[in-house]
């Protein structure tokens, strides 16, 4: 029923556009120039999120949907002496996740650097401490692929502070259905969620309630939804189940969440969504997050009057180099795709 490449596709032209929050706007001209090729509707926020809507046949309830395209990343924080350059970390991930990653620095000229991150003591042969040294952003730092040993010789090559650091996704989709990458927060979602709209436009679909699709930009420092069409009765945040350890999530199934560090999620919204699941036989997960939260929070803490969900495609290894699986992928796609036609 659907069409499975195309979801692939999708998600293999998200990955490889940078877009940690804060330096966005690539992927999100991206996603405007697919919904322009749909002829889909949608409009842009002043902060830069995209709102694609679809108007259904009745209006008392307004449904949105959203995915956020920012990611972890970081930023010049300072020029060494020895032209080495010192990161500042964009969203919450462990240090470690990131030693002996590659990355572009791009300038604010839009010129671009290939480097690698590694600790200030990268190798054991020269360093006998190299194991222990604490993984924090202080001992971290970008060397650059180019000939420089000084901070004279980074300016000169239009590097300075505050340029965005964008880590090498390394984006691998295996025979089994496994997809690894860097970024399957959100762009595991997004992918699905531009992908719904296509499903919706081309066998077009009347909806029986206006239905939005919201992009944000900001949702790994915690404001991504913040602000969101202001008619919303029902709020969806399409992020992602995280799998692990005392955790009943699973990469093969959608993850519903109950609760967050936000607190609980609507429980008869959650009640209607596992019983779609249950109807149309939907693998699905009920899972909580200590340490999580989402746009559907920021919708709550910027005082919207909305019922909240959390659903999402399990995760594996979060905010590090991640694995899924398409079957998790699918199955959110279908309890959305079911949702967005059930009254």
């Amino acid at each position: 029923m659907y069409n499975l490449d195309k979801v692939k596709y999708y998600l293999n032209n998200i990955l490889t556009i940078p877009s940690p929050t804060g330096f966005t706007s690539n992927l999100m001209d991206y996603i405007k120039e697919e919904l322009h090729i749909l002829d889909i509707y949608y409009y842009t926020t002043n902060k830069g999120n995209v709102v694609a809507k679809f108007n259904g046949e009745n209006t008392d309830i307004v449904r949105t949907f959203s995915s956020h395209i920012d990611t972890l990343g970081a930023m010049v924080k300072e020029i060494k002496s020895d032209g080495r350059l010192a990161l500042s970390p964009i969203g919450g991930f462990m240090m470690n996740s990131i030693e002996g990653e590659n990355c572009t620095i791009e300038t604010i000229d839009s010129k671009t650097y290939s480097g690698t991150i590694q600790t200030i003591k990268p190798s054991v042969h020269i360093h006998s401490d190299a194991k222990d040294l604490k993984r924090s952003p202080e001992n971290m730092e970008v060397v650059i692929d180019e000939r420089v040993t000084s901070k004279e010789d980074v300016a000169k090559l239009g590097i300075d502070v505050g340029d965005f650091i964008t880590f090498d996704p390394r984006a691998v989709f295996t025979p089994s259905g496994y997809i690894k990458s860097r970024h399957l927060d959100d762009k595991a979602s997004t992918a699905i969620l531009l992908y719904t709209l296509k499903y919706i436009k081309e066998n077009n679909i009347k909806l029986p309630y206006t239905t939005n699709f919201l992009f944000s930009t900001y949702e790994e420092v915690g404001h991504g939804a913040s602000s969101i069409p202001a008619d919303t009765t029902e709020f969806i945040a399409v992020d992602m189940g995280a799998p692990g350890t005392g955790q009943n999530s699973s990469e093969y199934s959608v993850c519903i969440c109950a609760k967050d560090s936000s607190g609980p999620y609507d429980l008869n919204f959650r009640k209607k969504l596992i019983e779609i699941c249950k109807r149309e036989n939907i693998s699905y997960k009920v899972d909580i997050y200590p340490n999580y939260s989402s746009d559907a929070s920021a919708a709550l803490k910027s005082g919207y009057d909305i019922k909240t969900a959390l659903i999402g495609t399990g995760v594996f290894a979060s905010h590090g180099y991640e694995r899924t699986h398409i079957d998790g992928i699918m199955a959110t796609l279908d309890l959305i795709i079911k949702y967005c036609t059930e009254e």
